[in-house]
């Protein structure tokens, strides 16, 4: 089965998105914006991306905490 557009869409913005919140070289203010932005995007895909932020342990502590309160407010939503 192929991906529509807009799916394929969807995956390339969520791969984006995980590659500057793990990038390490970037200011923390950017990779805090990648993991809000992947927070608002809602979805289960979202959701799995951030539960692999949390865990990441490369990641500083603050920034594994707020993947993981983002994908919590995902799990609340029913999304």
């Amino acid at each position: 089965m192929s991906e529509s557009p807009q799916e394929s869409d969807k995956i390339d913005e969520l791969k984006k998105m995980a590659a500057i919140a793990t990038d390490l070289q970037l200011a923390s203010k950017m990779r805090v914006q990648a993991i809000n932005l992947l927070g608002d995007m809602g979805s289960h895909e979202s959701l799995l991306v951030l539960l692999n932020l949390a865990a990441n342990d490369k990641l500083n502590i603050d920034e594994r905490d707020l993947a993981l309160k983002r994908g919590r407010e995902i799990v609340r939503k029913g999304r």
